[in-house]
């Protein structure tokens, strides 16, 4: 089969993750960058392009352009989806313009600026009939794969206890203003939202703690603060959880813990035994049990099971990382495209991508987590939409 092609809008010179959306899309050979809107600014869009090797003109001033012009090309030409990578602000008016646009849509997260626009953005979702991913990119791990299948197998019994954590250290001085423009955007909420550390960060905690126990959180009770003077967003928060069979959990993300990396960790408890899982360490999966000695599982080994065979590239001891999990999901949106184009059911191949149901759901728990920090109310509800 011919590669999807894939348009992107941000991602220019300088930019972050731009550069790792392009990096996963390209891992596994079945998708290719055909044209791109990389910056607002013009010439920034233009000397990223050029530097990209693509066609002046297939490079675009912005992306309403975009839309337009690829969807004037002929149908084996134009791109299939786009990979959205700008600053939250945008992420659904470029979403609404590629899917009326008659365009696939595989976005950062969070997946929009607010929860009324991931409400509306579901509704265009089910009107044009496309397809929308969120990357989620630590539920593309494979032994993340292997603790979903465990909990689902019942390896665990009825899980009782959940903490998930994900401090960072980079923001505990002010880097918005060293130029940092990664930091300054995120604590901008015209461009990022109602919140910085729960937007960014604590949004994965809480995916990843539904995707790993299948459960889904039920009510917050949270406290948000800001500790770097002059900021308007939060910059760290503990949340405490409950979930939906009466699990309990307690959820930390923070944006200033000094010498702090990326450590999301997560630890899962049920009556049989408990699991544990750290980003730092992605290819170790613990488990522990009552009655017998602590288990270490390894990505590649033949012990796993078939979800997280499906998402391993490498025999053990080659270590699977975070562009690794990143290009699982792009490996799983490429097949949903593919069966989507040819009317038929996406293959079972244990591929997975997040939706718009985790989108909202994403979106959803940050404005809670900010309301609840803001109240007197002890406990707020997680409301169904």
């Amino acid at each position: 089969m011919p590669k999807l092609r894939m348009g992107m809008v941000g991602g220019g010179e300088g930019a972050f993750i731009g550069r790792l959306h392009r990096m996963a899309a390209a891992l596994d050979g079945e998708i290719e960058l055909v044209c791109g809107a990389f910056s607002s600014d013009p010439d920034r869009s233009r000397r990223s392009g050029a530097a990209l090797y693509l066609p002046p003109g297939r490079v675009y001033d912005d992306y309403r352009r975009m839309m337009a012009d690829e969807s004037a090309l002929p149908a084996g030409e134009r791109m299939q989806f786009v990979a959205i990578v700008t600053p939250n602000h945008s992420h659904f008016p470029v979403a609404e313009a590629a899917l009326r646009a008659g365009f696939h849509v595989l976005s950062d997260k969070p997946a929009t600026l607010n929860l009324q626009e991931a409400l509306q953005l579901r509704d265009i979702v089910r009107e044009t009939g496309l397809l929308y991913g969120l990357t989620h990119t630590y539920t593309g791990y494979p032994l993340v794969k292997e603790a979903r299948a465990r909990a689902a197998a019942g390896d665990l019994g009825s899980i009782r206890k959940v903490i998930v954590e994900y401090p960072q250290g980079w923001l505990a001085d002010r880097q918005e203003d060293a130029g940092n423009k990664q930091a300054a955007w995120r604590l901008d909420p015209k461009l990022a939202g109602i919140s910085s550390c729960i937007g960014d960060i604590g949004v994965h905690a809480a995916n990843l703690a539904e995707y790993v126990t299948g459960l889904q959180i039920s009510s917050v009770c949270a406290d948000l603060t800001t500790f770097v003077p002059g900021r308007v967003l939060d910059d760290d928060g503990s949340i405490l959880l409950r979930f939906d069979n009466g699990a309990r959990g307690v959820l930390i993300a923070s944006q200033v813990s000094v010498g702090e990396e990326n450590a999301l960790r997560i630890r899962v408890y049920g009556e049989n035994g408990g699991l544990e899982w750290s980003q730092q360490e992605p290819n170790t999966l613990w488990l522990k049990w009552p009655d017998r000695p602590t288990q270490m599982l390894r990505t590649g080994a033949g012990y796993l099971s078939p979800l997280a065979a499906a998402n391993t590239r490498t025999p053990g001891g080659h270590p699977e990382g975070y562009l690794e999990a990143f290009a699982n999901l792009y490996l799983a949106f490429a097949d949903r495209i593919r069966a989507c184009e040819a009317g038929r059911p996406p293959a079972e191949r244990g591929r997975d991508c997040p939706g718009i149901d985790e989108a909202i759901r994403g979106m959803t728990f940050i404005e809670l987590a900010v309301a609840a920090s803001a109240s007197d109310v002890k406990w707020h509800q997680f409301p169904e939409y």
